[in-house]
């Protein structure tokens, strides 16, 4: 069993994001969704991290992530923090994608 660190520190990362702003902006809708979005990632790091054929919980969180903020960021055109959060979704999105074709390639 190996540890997910992307998957972990993609967690950090978003759940920070809503510290963040929070703070800034004192944006209590920022902090919400960060943090559960951030505990949403890390649960599915941790399901990874246990097993690596589950990878439900971070495809979905990732990918509504992507969606999101990616819609965010094309009204906006800022890329703080929309586009970079909409950006590491969608590489945390591919990078599961190619874990699910790995495993269907195993059997």
């Amino acid at each position: 069993m190996s540890v997910d660190w992307l998957g972990f520190g993609y967690a950090a990362l978003v759940a920070s994001g809503g510290i963040i702003g929070y703070a800034k902006a004192g944006s209590v809708p920022s902090l919400a969704a960060g943090l559960l979005f951030g505990s949403f990632a890390g649960l599915g790091a941790y399901q990874l991290s246990q097993n690596p054929n589950n990878v439900w919980i971070s495809l979905i969180t990732s990918g509504t992530l992507t969606a999101v903020m990616g819609t965010r960021f094309y009204n906006s055109g800022k890329f703080m923090p929309a586009g970079l959060i909409a950006g590491v979704s969608l590489l945390m999105v591919g990078r599961l994608a190619l874990k699910m074709m790995e495993k269907t390639h195993e059997k």
